[in-house]
């Protein structure tokens, strides 16, 4: 013990600052600023986001410039206009709401740590930086976290920035990140607008291969509906393993409790969804006692049977939908669904039912 205590007043005597420290210093320098943002939650008690420079805001032109003409053209043209605000991308809308939900938090706590924290994660050079900051304060968006690495994947990074949720819309990031362990979803840009709440955070989750393993799903694929439904009735008992999105939906309901806690169930601003392609009777039981199993809580269930999820995904208007199946996907989209796939389990070797028959190499 005497040695213990021996190091911490060595580094004392040193200037080195405890964690402690380090994160008052930072508090009274923000609550220096004139802009007078919010501090960032310590990691290890906030929920990390980390979002795509390309998700955040729509950067097709930025994109095309830098496929066709090659990075140095890509970097100018960044620089030379990086006086002009990006405009908003996919995750967008997802972001704001999240903020909507730390601004709810922080009025009933206003101490707590417990909040969403944004990291601006992107495989960019730092010379574009200033083009994405600028960005980012013209949305007002609080966004204090940067990791910049200048072509190289950011994946390696997701863990030591605790991320809970990864959207992207590079597909084999996101593959690279759920072989990891990080929940992680490829984002599309719906093909119109609609209407989303500015006061609730609204997020769908297909079941099977999404909140769930793959198990149920390979069954269905392999041996038909018929051996699925005796498969289900026969374990409805026993919970099914998680799924790569499970932790995050796991997250949403931690924070969802601190607004329970202030009797605010039913002004809750987060809403969670499970949108499943599932018949209720004949399976929808063993989903159920799998949340409950797990402690967990959905807002709302809805059994689908088959039918196609984009016109109720409509009806739901949700800030991000996620699902397994591509079909699902364009689905929604299409209707005007902010959509991310999540490429994990059996139903990536199928279309709509499907085997996909992959042309042999020459």
């Amino acid at each position: 013990m005497s040695e213990i205590n021996t190091n911490v007043d060595e580094s004392k005597a040193n200037g080195d600052k405890t964690e402690e420290e380090e994160w008052a210093a930072a508090k009274v320098a923000f609550e220096n600023l004139k802009a007078k943002k919010p501090l960032p939650p310590k990691p290890r008690f906030a929920v990390t986001i980390a979002v795509s420079s390309r998700t955040l805001f729509d950067m097709v032109k930025e994109r095309k410039i830098y496929e066709e003409e090659g990075v140095e053209k890509y970097v100018a043209y960044q620089q030379q206009h990086e006086d002009e605000p990006l405009m908003p991308g996919a995750s967008f809308p997802f972001v704001k709401a999240l903020m909507n939900v730390n601004k709810r938090l922080r009025e009933l706590y206003p101490e707590g740590q417990e909040l969403f924290d944004i990291v601006l994660m992107t495989n960019n050079p730092a010379q574009i930086g200033v083009r994405l900051i600028n960005s980012i304060n013209h949305y007002d968006l609080t966004i204090e976290r940067f990791c910049m690495t200048g072509g190289n994947s950011p994946i390696g990074y997701l863990k030591a920035y605790m991320t809970n949720l990864y959207l992207s819309k590079d597909s084999e990031k996101v593959q690279e990140a759920i072989e990891e362990g990080i929940a992680a979803a490829t984002m599309f840009t719906p093909q119109k607008e609609i209407q989303l709440s500015d006061t609730q955070l609204r997020v769908a989750f297909d079941g099977d291969a999404v909140l769930f393993s793959d198990e149920s799903e390979i069954i269905v694929k392999q041996h038909g509906l018929d051996t699925f439904f005796e498969h289900e009735k026969k374990y409805e008992n026993k919970p099914l393993a998680q799924g790569p999105l499970k932790c995050f939906l796991e997250a949403l309901g931690k924070l969802q409790r601190k607004f329970y806690a202030k009797n605010e169930r039913m002004d809750c601003p987060i809403r969670t969804y499970l949108v499943t392609a599932r018949s209720a009777a004949s399976s929808g039981a063993r989903v159920l006692k799998t949340l409950r199993s797990w402690g967990l809580e959905i807002d709302e269930a809805l059994f689908l049977a088959g039918a196609p999820k984009g016109p109720l995904l409509q009806k739901i208007h949700p800030h991000i939908f996620f699902d397994d199946q591509m079909f699902h996907i364009q689905g929604a989209e299409e209707l005007g669904t902010i959509a991310a796939h999540v490429p994990y389990g059996i139903g990536q070797k199928y279309h709509k039912g499907k085997l996909i028959e992959k042309t042999p190499k020459e």
